[in-house]
């Protein structure tokens, strides 16, 4: 064996001790899945007892011959910085760190905030006030109402060519009414004024749920983004790790550059699935500074907040006080009421009515006159077709509500097997990724130990391994979302944060 042979492979065994060193088996993405999705408890690493001898006799042999001047340490910021972020993003690491805040508690403070914040729910809660006053203004029309009118005339009155009256005079009406009876037409219109008025309060209520189911939305989706990028940086910097043990390698066998380049492609994709996740993540807190403002807090970690799934039935029961079925509910029995308003203001109806005048100036005059007057409609063309449509419309809000219950119960019924199933896969998704970090363990050991393994097999499985932490994590998430969904169609996701 010549000289320059023996001392290309010895430098080739120092790459492989140097990625021994760099990337220690299971430890490193084992604690790195627990802190990232939240629910993985830490993995231990793969007992591989055969491998240590091996390594081990690497060792000696490489203690008995000089090192190449090409032979050197791998630098340690690619591989034990565990917060170092992808080179080149535009992003820290540290910028992906959760706070320790509850997060039940984070949620309902975002919420408030977005309530506070919102121009929607400020116009709703004057349209509420003014549905209000129109109350007092339906009450008042039963009590005595007054006008009085006053007028300045010029008079010139003759009889038979004879001036009898010329100059200034001065008029003065009072009329005075007391409605006795009316059919029920007031209470009437004062039903459907305090349902309107209910229709407002609760649509008010509506908004404010949409609003809450849109914040806790984005706020999951922020807490998603936050531990995707981390599980991508820690991807990117292994990949990292792994391109600086091979071009060590490289400079001592040139034969092994195409591994060297598929290496630095996986460190590309790495570091672009990390950028487009980032991308998505200021996104997503754009959106949320324009709900609850630009001072946005830290991140809770929200793995675990919305997870339990709520009782199918309980939520069924709930759907009758949910706040838009409610305002519905609350739209038909106006109609009602205003129907029967029409239908009151048919019928004949009785004042306590006083008029008085006074005349002065020239024909100086006062008179006035007070009794009971009735009103009994005797023709009225167009009532039965007002009547009519009133009806019409009481009906048609009647239907809508009950289509609107029957569309949330199939929706409730849908999600809830949705939620289910996200569920079943984050628990699938854990016993597979502990089966795939042994598999990422033992390949990365085998490959060590002088090529029982490619380096294409330990790239397969570094993928996969931190593939498979991305879908946990998304299956966590879309668990959470459909769940605060399932809540929103109720009593609201505020009431079972609380």
């Amino acid at each position: 064996m010549s000289s320059k042979y023996f001392f290309t492979h010895a430098n080739w065994r120092a790459g492989l001790l140097a990625i021994a060193a760099a990337m220690p088996l299971g430890q490193t993405g084992a604690a790195a899945a627990a802190r990232a999705d939240g629910a993985l408890q830490p993995l231990k690493p793969v007992a591989m007892p055969a491998s240590a001898p091996a390594v081990a006799s690497v060792a000696r042999k490489q203690a008995a011959v000089p090192a190449p001047a090409a032979t050197t340490v791998v630098p340690p910021s690619r591989c034990n910085e565990d917060d170092a972020a992808p080179a080149g993003t535009g992003r820290s690491a540290n910028g992906l760190e959760t706070s320790d805040t509850d997060p039940r508690a984070q949620l309902l403070s975002l919420m408030d905030a977005a309530r506070e914040r919102s121009r929607t729910v400020g116009a709703m809660r004057l349209l509420r006030e003014a549905a209000d006053a129109e109350i007092r203004e339906a009450k008042a029309g039963s009590l005595p109402s007054a006008s009085v009118v006053g007028m300045l005339n010029g008079v010139d009155t003759s009889v038979r060519g004879i001036e009898q009256t010329k100059g200034a005079q001065t008029r003065l009406n009072l009329n005075v009414i007391y409605p006795l009876y009316d059919a029920g037409r007031v209470a009437k219109l004062t039903e459907w004024r305090v349902a309107l008025a209910e229709a407002a309060r609760l649509g008010q209520s509506s908004v404010e749920e949409q609003l809450a189911l849109q914040t806790v939305s984005l706020a999951l989706d922020r807490s998603r983004y936050l531990l995707v990028g981390q599980i991508y940086s820690q991807y990117a910097r292994k990949m990292a790790c792994l391109v600086d043990a091979l071009e060590i390698i490289t400079k001592a066998d040139r034969g092994r550059a195409s591994e060297l380049v598929q290496a630095q492609k996986s460190l590309q994709q790495a570091e672009l699935a990390y950028e487009q996740n980032l991308t998505t993540l200021r996104q997503t807190e754009v959106r949320m500074r324009r709900l609850v403002g630009d001072k946005l807090p830290a991140s809770a970690s929200m793995s675990v907040v919305l997870t339990k799934l709520p009782d199918l039935a309980e939520l069924e029961r709930d759907i009758l006080d949910a706040p838009d079925v409610a305002q519905a509910s609350a739209q038909a029995q106006a109609q009602r009421s205003y129907a029967e308003s029409v239908r009151a203001g048919q019928k004949p109806s009785v004042n306590l009515s006083v008029i008085g005048a006074a005349v002065g100036g020239q024909g100086r005059s006062t008179d006035w006159a007070g009794g009971v007057s009735v009103n009994i409609p005797l023709l009225q063309p167009g009532a039965d077709y007002t009547l009519s449509a009133a009806q019409r419309r009481a009906e048609a809000a009647q239907l809508q509500r009950d289509e609107a219950i029957e569309a949330k119960r199939y929706r409730l019924i849908e999600m809830n097997d949705a939620a289910a199933a996200s569920l079943d896969r984050a628990r699938r998704v854990v016993e597979i990724l502990r089966n795939s970090d042994r598999v990422r363990a033992s390949t990365l050991q085998q490959w060590q130990q002088l090529g029982r393994r490619s380096l294409f097999d330990v790239m397969a499985a570094e993928g996969d391994y931190y593939g498979m932490r991305v879908a946990h994590v998304s299956a966590l998430y879309d668990t959470q979302q459909v769940v605060a969904m399932m809540w929103s169609m109720g009593r609201g996701v505020g009431a079972s944060l609380r």
